[in-house]
């Protein structure tokens, strides 16, 4: 199609940290391993990196990269897209390359949020203005209630829906030994944790993370010089509306509008007329247990108000007709807020080079990746599609 950026660009190297509370580790100790992890996955040098682009909700500036990296006088970018900071990052990455401006480029996100002391997410408690005060969980649990609600799920099997959400992420991230929350949960164990905004508990809230993920990116025709299973950029779309949700009386609360126009848009792009069928696996942004099942929705793997019965069916586990979050997801591999765009798409990466080891999905062809920044009705939403 005019415009797009399908197989224009390619992925030749990633890398990520564990992600975790990492007491020992400061942000330069975090960029450093992922970015060196991607650059020996790619066979280069960081001398061979003609730019970079950063994402990261705190640190200021770009010399937060170039000095622990010890960048010899080239252009750093450091970008800010609240919790798709990450996906902005390789946006801005790719799309230079996709221009003929750079052959070889950096996308690196991290975040450091432990030491700042942050219980949740950061922000939230200094906003206030005429219409309302909330957290993020009394948000989403919102988005909960009036799905039940809607839909005509009794607020027991509501609660029962979204506990298999997180017991099969935790069950994937089980799997991963760089993933921050590694334990098995049971539906009892979510349904009987405590309550942190009703109806959502502990178990179905993700975590506050460190950690930091990097990607090396190149010219497609250039990207078998470097391995022989690089993987291919079909699709970068970013959606964010008027923040209208939040003054609207009707707004429904049981859709995020910008997901579903960033899916569609990316759906154009890759050339994919039937998402359930042609997208091999997934990474959603599950800030929240309700999030991934709304998502599910919005990109149009379940139709709407149905998606209880494919979370009953497993089709979106490890082995279903759909996995979503084969790395774990926010909810067990973490949230270091700018890093996770990127951690999405590492784990996309690995699973079609068949590197995924104990959580290795057969034969993928297609992964997508989906962030979302801000509240369900005034939220900035990104889809990235990459393939083989």
């Amino acid at each position: 199609m005019p415009g797009s950026i399908k197989d224009r660009v390619a992925i030749v190297g990633m890398g990520c940290t564990r992600f975790g509370t990492l007491w020992d580790k400061g942000p330069s100790d975090l960029i450093v391993e992922a970015v060196n992890e991607a650059c020996e996955d790619a066979g280069v040098e960081l001398k061979d990196v003609e730019a970079i682009w950063a994402g990261t909700l705190f640190s200021v500036g770009g010399r937060t990269v170039s000095e622990p990296l010890r960048i010899q006088y080239k252009p750093v970018t450091r970008v800010e897209n609240a919790c798709g900071s990450g996906h902005e990052a390789m946006r801005g990455a790719a799309y230079a390359v996709a221009a003929g401006i750079y052959d070889v480029v950096l996308a690196v996100g991290f975040e450091k949020l432990k030491d700042e002391g942050m219980s949740g997410l950061p922000g939230m408690e200094n906003r206030t203005n005429t219409h309302y005060q909330s957290s993020m969980p009394g948000v989403f649990a919102m988005m909960a209630n009036k799905y039940f609600d809607r839909y005509g799920l009794t607020p027991e099997a509501g609660k029962e829906m979204l506990a298999k959400i997180s017991v099969k992420s935790h069950a994937n991230g089980f799997l991963n030994p760089k993933a921050h929350l590694k334990r098995k949960l049971t539906v009892e164990q979510v349904l009987n944790a405590p309550i942190i905004a009703s109806p959502l508990g502990l178990f179905d809230c993700c975590g506050v993370s460190d950690g930091a993920a990097a990607a090396i990116l190149c010219r497609a025709d250039m990207a078998k010089d470097f391995r022989k299973d690089p993987v291919y950029i079909k699709a970068m779309q970013i959606c964010t509306g008027p923040s209208s949700g939040r003054l609207l009386e009707d707004y429904d609360y049981t859709h995020v509008e910008e997901a579903h126009r960033a899916g569609i848009a990316a759906y154009e792009e890759a050339d994919i007329k039937n998402p359930r069928k042609e997208i091999s696996m997934a990474e959603v942004h599950d800030c929240f247990s309700i999030t991934e099942a709304v998502t599910m929705e919005d990109l149009q793997f379940s139709p709407r108000g149905k998606v209880k019965e494919d979370i009953d069916a497993g089709t979106f586990a490890l082995d279903g007709e759909l996995p979503v979050q084969p790395d774990g997801g926010l909810k067990c591999f973490g949230h270091p807020i700018g890093a996770s765009g990127i951690r999405m798409v590492y784990e996309l990466y690995l699973q079609l080079q068949g590197r995924a080891d104990k959580r290795q999905i057969k034969n993928p062809t297609l992964g997508l990746a989906h962030n979302m920044g801000g509240e369900p009705y005034a939220p900035t939403v990104s889809v990235v599609i990459v393939g083989s």
